[in-house]
């Protein structure tokens, strides 16, 4: 999946496009900061419009790629860094280039994300997670008599066979990240039983949502923004938290040795504080600085995984199952 971390492609420098550049106070002789970022575009000028408001004689400078891409060249440049900083990637990135050695440990000053959300050896910090939820049609279960379920075991039952869709792990970063947990969660005994209620496996992550906006299915799979827009657009849609939920993080760190390190670390003290969170909240499910974001954390329990489970093993064993 990445709803955040792929959309729009932005600033691109040198052979991989045009350079964007923002003026924005010094803390580094050379006045300059490059970002590497997989951010929707939008989110990302929002965020440096806001960082070159309040550092007016910072030059910033950004790579946007997806999330793959410039998690391999930040790798690839360890030993002679391009960039100061990089963020808006998932934690699967961030743990690779940790343990690639691109990274320098870096505490954002005064910053309000809790504990929880930020690597234990302070490699790295997630600023905003999408959580996977349920898209319930209230309508659709009333008219069979059903109710709305509250866990994943009750989509397991009969009673909901041919009402569900829920994107592909194959083809969708959500689908992966839904099935990967309830593999860590249940085994593939329990997947076996859910995957013989699906109406339907989508290659979107967001297309399950829609699909229960529009009555297709009484319940769909999807990422939490998805079922917010049902919502706002008036349709019969009602976001269920399960009892344990999967979610993707996304975060930032200091890339080791980059050109302007004090530049890069007053950025990631910028996207740590609430004066950061307030830009990129309204773009993202839940940010980790509390009180901003779409979703409410409390009371949701985010479930972490108990076992290293590689996702291209489960995807090739998931298409030996069921195919694609």
């Amino acid at each position: 999946m990445n709803r955040i971390v792929s959309g729009f492609r932005l600033l691109l420098i040198g052979a991989l496009g045009s350079t964007w550049l923002v003026s924005a106070q010094p803390a580094d002789a050379a006045s300059n900061l490059v970002i590497y970022t997989a951010a929707n575009e939008k989110l990302h000028a929002d965020v440096v419009t806001a960082f070159s408001k309040k550092y007016p004689d910072i030059t910033v400078k950004a790579v946007n790629l997806s999330t793959g891409p410039i998690t391999e060249k930040a790798i690839a440049e360890k030993n002679n860094p391009q960039a100061d900083l990089i963020y808006a990637v998932n934690t699967v990135a961030l743990e690779q280039l940790k343990n690639a050695g691109a990274l320098e440990p870096y505490a954002p000053k005064d910053s309000k994300i809790p504990g929880q959300f930020a690597d234990s050896d302070g490699f790295y910090i997630n600023h905003w997670l999408t959580v996977m939820v349920m898209a319930v049609n209230t309508q659709v279960l009333q008219k069979r008599n059903l109710p709305v379920p509250a866990s994943w075991e009750d989509l397991a039952k009969p009673q909901y066979k041919g009402l569900i869709s829920v994107a592909s792990p194959t083809q969708s970063g959500t689908g992966l990240s839904i099935f990967m947990t309830l593999f860590d969660a249940y085994g593939w005994g329990y997947i076996e039983k859910i995957h013989q209620n699906i109406f339907q496996y989508t290659s979107s992550g967001g297309a399950p949502g829609r699909q229960a906006g529009a009555g297709e299915v009484a319940i769909g799979l999807t990422f939490d923004t998805a079922v917010l827009e049902q919502i706002k657009a008036g349709l019969p849609v009602k976001l269920v938290f399960p009892n344990l939920t999967p979610n993707i993080m996304e975060g930032g760190g200091l890339l080791v040795r980059g050109p302007n390190p004090k530049n890069g670390k007053l950025f990631l003290d910028f996207l740590a504080s609430p004066e950061g969170a307030k830009v990129y909240a309204p773009y993202v499910g839940a940010a980790t600085v509390p009180g901003h974001g779409n979703i409410d954390l409390k009371g949701v329990s985010l479930w972490k995984m108990r076992r290293p489970v590689d996702a291209n093993d489960f995807k090739r064993d998931w298409a030996k199952k069921y195919g694609n």
